[in-house]
């Protein structure tokens, strides 16, 4: 029986999230890896990240999009579960917002993150 939770997200872009986890911080290894889990189980992934534990995590293509793949009984990062996707998503966001802002030619002009956690983000686009 498998212990390992597989959890969706809507991230489909395996470079941005590789970028996503190097801008937060994450020290994350290329796949296909494996994730470690209960009574030496493994599961694969396109990105892992180790936890000290020696219970990893990683983010699987499902055909549609990367899960996160975990044992949750051993869940050891410093946010929840829904905390780390949620500040995973909002990075992923971010640099798709900027990756498709600048083939679109737009600059980022300003960017703020406000004290509810949220960010504004100000581009412009000089035309000749």
């Amino acid at each position: 029986m498998s212990h390992f939770s597989n959890i969706k997200t809507r991230i489909r872009n395996l470079d941005v999230l590789k970028t996503t986890l190097t801008n937060l911080g994450l020290d994350w290894k290329e796949g296909p890896a494996t994730v470690r889990g209960y009574q030496g189980l493994t599961a694969k992934a396109a990105v892992v990240i180790e936890q000290g534990n020696d219970y990893d995590l990683g983010f699987s293509w499902n055909g549609q999009e990367y899960e996160l793949v975990t044992d949750l009984q051993y869940w050891q990062q410093p946010l929840s579960v829904e905390g780390f996707l949620q500040k995973i998503t909002q990075g992923y966001a971010l640099e798709t917002v900027l990756n498709e802002s600048a083939k679109q030619g737009f600059a980022v002009t300003e960017q703020q993150k406000n004290e509810d956690g949220s960010l504004r983000l100000v581009v412009q686009r000089w035309s000749a």
